[in-house]
Order: C-alpha cells, then sequence, then structure tokens
C-alpha cells in the first residue's frame, strides 16, 4: 500500500516537526502579535483621546478597588491631596531617550485619604551615578493632572532599599505601588499616575509614546503565511510520494538495486567476451 510511507520514521518526525511549527503559529504566534497589535491600538486610541479630551475625577475613572488596565491606561484624571514627601522613593536603572536616569515616586494623600503613587518625573545621573539634585514636592494641598499608569512588575519581586550606595534614600527597581506601600508602611491604591508638564511637583516629565501603529499586524499575517507555506509544502511533497516514481516508494530503491545487478552482470559478460580464446 503506497500510504503505507507514511509511517516512516522519518517522515513521521517531518510531520511531527510541520504541524507542531504550524499549531505555533496560529495559535501562539500570530495571536501574540495580535494582542500587541490591539494593546498599541488602544494606547495610541487613549492618547490621541487625552489630548483633547477633559481630565475626569479619578474616582470616577478608577472607582475605589479597581486597578488600572487596558481600557484606563493613560488616560488623563484630576487628583487634588497633599504629596508625602517622607515615603518618597525613587526608581533606579531607568532609560529616558538613551540616557540613564531615575525616576521619583511620590505619594499623595487625597483629600478623601485615598494614597496615590505620583510618578514626577525623572532626573539625570551624577558623575558616580548617583541621583541628581532635585526639588522637593510642593507642601500643602495641590491638584495635578496625571495619567493612569499599570503598576510595573519585577520579576525578581525585589524590596525597596537604601544604604550608603543611594546615600540613605530608598531605591526600586520598578515603578509600583506595591514596592512602596511595602517600604513606606502606607496603603498606596494600585497603579501609578504619571504627571505632565507644568502640574505641580513635576521634575522633568516623562516623554510620551509615539503614536505609530508599529509591525505587529503585519508580524501576525507573516506567521499565519509560515504556517500555511508549512502546510502546504507538507502536502505538496506527500502527494508527489504517493504517486508513482516518489522519493521514498518502495518501488524505486528495488528498481534501482535490480538496474545495478544488471549492469554488473552487463559488464562480467562482457569482460568474458574480451578474454574468451578466439575458435
Amino acid at each position: 500500500m503506497r500510504l503505507r510511507f507514511l509511517l516512516r520514521p522519518g517522515w513521521l518526525a517531518l510531520t511531527v516537526v510541520v504541524f507542531t511549527f504550524a499549531i505555533c503559529c496560529y495559535t501562539l504566534l500570530a495571536p501574540w502579535q495580535f494582542r500587541r497589535d490591539s494593546e498599541q491600538v488602544t494606547q495610541n486610541n487613549a492618547l490621541t483621546t487625552s489630548f483633547t479630551a477633559k481630565p475626569a475625577p479619578v474616582a470616577q475613572l478608577l472607582p475605589p478597588g479597581t486597578s488600572p488596565g487596558k481600557n484606563t491606561e493613560w488616560h488623563l484624571v484630576s487628583i487634588t491631596g497633599t504629596y508625602l514627601p517622607s515615603a518618597e522613593v525613587v526608581a533606579r536603572l531607568r532609560t529616558v531617550q538613551g540616557e540613564g536616569a531615575y525616576e521619583v515616586l511620590t505619594p499623595l494623600r487625597a483629600t478623601d485619604g485615598t494614597v496615590y503613587l505620583i510618578d514626577r518625573g525623572y532626573v539625570g545621573l551624577s558623575s558616580n551615578s548617583g541621583v541628581l539634585p532635585y526639588a522637593a514636592a510642593p507642601g500643602g494641598p495641590v491638584t495635578v493632572i496625571a495619567r493612569v499608569r499599570s503598576d510595573e512588575t519585577d520579576p525578581k519581586h525585589r524590596d525597596a532599599f537604601s544604604d550608603a550606595s543611594t546615600n540613605g534614600k530608598l531605591q526600586s527597581y520598578t515603578v509600583d505601588s506595591r514596592v512602596v506601600a511595602k517600604a513606606s508602611g502606607l496603603d498606596i491604591r494600585p497603579g501609578y499616575f504619571q504627571l505632565d508638564a507644568n502640574q505641580p511637583g513635576v521634575i522633568s516629565p516623562l516623554p510620551l509614546p509615539q503614536l505609530e501603529s508599529g509591525p505587529y499586524f503585519s508580524y501576525a499575517l507573516q506567521w499565519l503565511a509560515f504556517g500555511t507555506m508549512a502546510l502546504l509544502g507538507w502536502l505538496y511533497f506527500t502527494i508527489r510520494e504517493l504517486r508513482p516514481g516518489g522519493a521514498l516508494t518502495i518501488e524505486r530503491p528495488e528498481r534501482a538495486t535490480r538496474n545495478r545487478r544488471k549492469s554488473v552482470a552487463e559488464m562480467l559478460a562482457e569482460d568474458e567476451d574480451e578474454f574468451s580464446p578466439t575458435s
């Protein structure tokens, strides 16, 4: 039966590789790129809307008990309260426009008692990679306009620390309200809030992401094409092997063996004729 070649170890291995690759393209790689494209579109829409929309009260956009998500990220909110500079933390190992920097994170207690983590912007590095001097947060009640951001996550789950290298200043490896809450003992609500320019307490405002679609959608289509090409290639070679004379059919090797035997027999016959005594 000609389908028996499908059970050969080499062909089974090829089949497993091809179908595994195709499944990964359809269920993992392409959906991953589609999700990234959707996130990019959502971010662009939020940024575009924020340029013209009026900032919403923070409790209206983020009711108590909710965390920032893809539907609230980058939206502008207004918060009225008082900075808590004694609980300030700086995030280390940051990069802003290709340069090393620190981000200054200062909690702010709102008038209703809720504590928010405010990202006041960034400062550069000193000659020994320390934190350059920066302005203190203003005292007294202030109203700030800030962008909603989701907490970052440190894969190593490191706490904020202070030692001689930080001159006693608390430093963290991520911008994460949970890390600052643990270091300060404050009950800080999830997420953080990034100040724009000309806001009370801002240092150097962080630049906003570029409004571009990115290559994610085209990458997703490419992965779908790669998976389809792999399956079509497997189907092509399968059909080719089902036809007479296929490279993996059993008839062809046997026929080649018979031909080689015939050739040897003919050569022996020719040698006998050459060396046989003439009559």
